[in-house]
Parts: structure tokens; C-alpha cells; sequence
């Protein structure tokens, strides 16, 4: 099922034309979830398309929403969907929390385009 979900999340965000995708695969390392997807959009109106499209396809698909986070900001939208959380950044704030860096020790998946 995890693996549905993080296809699921990847191409939600890749129809929306997320940005520099990166699936971390967190199993073993965090309690928070199985995987992180890291992208960013480059306005605040990409980045709540993005969280929205998350929302859409989840619900769709019959998964939970655990949380959602920072959607009216736009500048890091957290979207918890339990084994996997999506970390949607503005691309001005990428960087600058640098979570690639924070969670070096996990490893990156590849995630083919569904």
C-alpha cells in the first residue's frame, strides 16, 4: 500500500509541475514516516497546487489526511498522508531548510513517472 501512496503523492506533485523531486526513504531512521518526498514549486499559487493536487489524489485514492500544514503561508506546505509526508517548499525557502542535507543519511529512491 506505501508504495501505491508514494506513487500516488509523486505523481500528484509531478502533474503540477513540481520541481526536484526527492524521495527519501526514511524507514529505519525517522518515526514521522516511511518516506519524505522534498519538492518545491516557484510561486506561493504553485505550491498551494501542488498541496491541493496531494489533497485531491489522496482523497481519491482512499487515503488519510492526517495534517495538512503552512497551505495559506505557501512558503512550506506539509502534507501528511501517515507512511509518507510531502514537503512542498517555495523555492526561495528550499534551501534554506535544506532537509536533503538534514536527512543525509537516507537514502534517495528513484520513483518511476507513473
Amino acid at each position: 500500500m506505501t508504495s501505491t501512496l508514494l506513487q500516488a503523492a509523486y505523481k500528484a506533485i509531478d502533474d503540477k509541475h513540481g520541481e526536484d523531486i526527492v524521495v527519501l526513504n526514511m524507514q529505519g531512521i525517522s518515526l514521522l514516516a516511511d518516506y519524505f518526498i522534498i519538492a518545491h514549486g516557484n510561486s506561493d499559487r504553485q505550491v498551494q497546487a501542488i498541496a491541493r493536487e496531494l489533497q485531491d489524489v489522496a482523497e481519491k485514492e482512499g487515503y488519510e489526511i492526517r495534517r495538512v500544514e503552512g497551505f495559506d503561508a505557501a512558503r512550506w506546505v506539509l502534507v501528511d498522508l501517515g507512511d509518507v509526508v510531502a514537503h512542498v517548499f517555495h523555492k526561495d525557502e528550499r534551501a534554506y531548510y535544506n532537509l536533503e542535507r538534514l536527512w543525509g543519511d537516507a537514502p534517495q529512491l528513484d520513483i518511476p513517472e507513473a
